[in-house]
């Protein structure tokens, strides 16, 4: 099959698995039972969440999340699991901790965005550098039914480069050792890993050698997601973001933009607080109105027995007449103290109720109090935004430019450092190219996302993984089994299978 042919495959393919994941309901709202805020890195943030329903969500998926405070809806993607927690990246920050929520996950754009690529791969390959990626389509080829595995394991040419080894540690050495030869030529390097944990191991070790070997890696090596991991070997992978490098960068060459950025950010820190005071005084003003009821309700039964006691105090002066007309209305005297004791009983209820209302009372009031300086600060910069056209139109502004920045700023990165399928989704690395890739685990990626990494690469492609995984790899039976072969490219018909739903 040529490679045209395969890209058109794949595409098909992408566009089954869209229409399988519309079917599934991989689109449908997804309740946040608990987002917690990690760390902010520029102009992106990442969070910690405990979903209802977490196998939905795949990596690097785009979502808008839907916050329960006062915040606006916000845009991000899926970065993986670690310690147990989902982790997400957002454009915009939505509480330090928030206990409720939606997020709607957009699968099939996904797979739209990765079709489209792929289409324009195969119907413009003028505009992509598809000479490496040739050399891949023995490898990926669902129809190829012999293959050299001994080639394919001590395989080295030009162009395409193999490093097969059980040992993690052994096979990222070998990989560091070339990236630190072709840094050296001044080569632009894409480096690729399945998953993002995985690419912060590696992104580590290629930092560490590169510092090894008396490079600046600081400036040499971008990490383009916020890493998940806070450190490796030693050194802080903030120190390689490309958030955290592009906006020093900036906040440095565009002081207005950074100030205009804060005040936003200021803004937006100050919604959910006053949100949350609002709601206090709400209920605030709820429990003082109980007690104001409780308090008139109190009065009247205290009323009450005064005029009993009145009544008893006066009972001997009281004309014989009007003692017949109170025992003919059962208030004789005697009753009378049947009655101061159940209004007696009465009142000490309410008391009890008082003194409940009024501690709530006294919890309250600190809760719902706005520092003085607070709601002056908030009305002024919600009058300067309005000014400006409100958030969205601030959020578009900052994002137009640095959308453009981004663009900028990347091509002056030598080494690249993401995901597969960032590459083959994110419109930003369409029209970068870069002289090598070098691609770790690279059976576990699926074939869509190599190729469509391998149609941005000029020069070289250097594959690397384990040597069982190559086995289930190049074995297309038991591949297709594992699902690691990429028929069923994202894992959609086993999610089917389990679910127990009929797709035609």
């Amino acid at each position: 099959m040529k490679l045209q042919s395969l890209l058109s495959h794949y595409a098909n393919q992408l566009q089954e698995e869209r229409d399988l994941a519309m079917t599934l309901g991989l689109d449908a709202p997804i309740e946040i039972l608990k987002a917690r805020h990690l760390q902010t890195v520029g102009s992106l943030h990442l969070y910690a969440i405990e979903c209802a329903n977490e196998q939905n969500l795949l990596q690097d998926i785009p979502f808008t999340i839907l916050p329960s405070n006062d915040c606006e809806p916000t845009e991000g993607i899926v970065l993986g699991r670690l310690n147990g927690e989902m982790i997400i990246q957002t454009v915009e920050a939505f509480g330090d901790t928030i206990h409720h929520g939606m997020l709607i996950p957009d699968t099939s754009g996904y797979l739209e965005t990765a079709c489209t690529r792929l289409n324009d791969m195969a119907g413009k390959p003028e505009s992509f550098t598809l000479g490496p990626a040739e050399r891949l389509v023995p490898w990926l080829d669902p129809d190829e039914t012999t293959y050299d595995a001994n080639a394919r394991t001590h395989g080295a040419t030009s162009v395409l480069t193999t490093i097969w080894n059980d040992d993690e540690a052994a096979r990222q050495a070998s990989l560091s050792t070339l990236l630190v030869e072709q840094a050296k030529l001044n080569k632009r390097i894409l480096l690729i890993s399945p998953d993002h944990e995985s690419l912060d191991r590696l992104a580590g070790t290629m930092a560490k050698k590169l510092q090894n070997a008396a490079l600046p890696y600081k400036s040499l090596l971008t990490r383009y997601e916020i890493p998940i991991l806070q450190t490796m070997h030693g050194l802080a992978l903030q120190e390689i973001g490309f958030e955290a490098h592009m906006h020093q960068f900036y906040a440095k060459a565009n002081s207005h933009k950074v100030a205009l950025r804060k005040k936003y950010d200021r803004f937006r820190e100050l919604t959910p607080i006053l949100s949350y005071k609002r709601d206090k005084q709400k209920d605030l003003n709820e429990v003082k109105l109980l007690e104001w009821r409780l308090l008139t309700s109190l009065s009247e039964w205290q009323g009450k027995i005064k005029s009993l006691d009145k009544t008893v105090a006066d009972y001997e002066a009281i004309p014989i007449w009007k003692r017949l007309a109170m025992q003919a209305a059962g208030k004789n005297i005697e009753t009378l103290k049947e009655y101061r004791i159940i209004y007696v009983e009465k009142t000490q209820e309410l008391m009890r109720e008082i003194e409940i209302a009024q501690q709530r009372i006294r919890e309250l009031i600190p809760e719902a109090a706005i520092p003085k300086d607070m709601r002056p600060e908030y009305d002024e910069l919600k009058e300067d935004i309005s000014k400006l056209g409100g958030t969205k139109k601030i959020r578009e502004m900052l994002a137009a430019g640095e959308g453009t920045n981004r663009q900028a700023f990347i091509q002056n990165k030598r080494i690249v450092a993401t995901t597969a399928s960032r590459v083959l989704t994110d419109p930003l690395f369409k029209r970068v190219r870069f002289d090598v890739a070098m691609i770790d685990n690279a059976p576990r990626i699926p074939a869509p996302c190599l190729l469509g990494a391998s149609g941005l690469i000029r020069e070289r492609i250097i594959l690397s993984g384990n040597s069982h995984e190559l086995q289930a790899w190049t074995n297309k039976e038991t591949a297709h089994a594992l699902g690691m072969w990429p028929q069923d490219l994202f894992g959609l018909s086993s999610r089917d299978q389990v679910q127990g739903t009929q797709v035609g």
